[in-house]
């Protein structure tokens, strides 16, 4: 379930505008504004994001996988650069740490 509201928040706080149609565990999103598509599938504790944008011809992704109170996260960005991130849960904070798409 961490999982899929880790990937609803990805995508929902990418694009505002996006409208998603979903059927069981996939949702296809366009955002008209920015000429992304993408799609999420979500399979247990795992979710999988793929996303096109047909103006630039750029790929991305995001994969993001959760055990107990810890996401883990990595992707692609669409410059071919990947960046990962842990995010770990301990009563109300959340600590997160990683790498971007930059090596940082």
């Amino acid at each position: 379930m961490k999982s899929l509201l880790l990937a609803v928040t990805f995508v929902l706080s990418t694009s505002a505008s996006a409208a998603c149609v979903t059927s069981g565990t996939i949702s296809n999103c366009y955002d008209n504004q920015s000429g992304n598509s993408y799609s999420t599938t979500r399979l247990g504790n795992q979710s999988f994001t793929n996303g096109y944008n047909a103006s630039t011809g750029s790929n991305w992704r995001q994969n993001t996988y959760n055990v107990g109170d810890t996401s883990y996260t990595n992707g692609t960005n669409a410059d071919g650069k990947q960046w990962n991130k842990r995010t770990t849960r301990v009563g109300n904070t959340s600590y997160t740490n990683g790498t971007d798409s930059e090596g940082n």
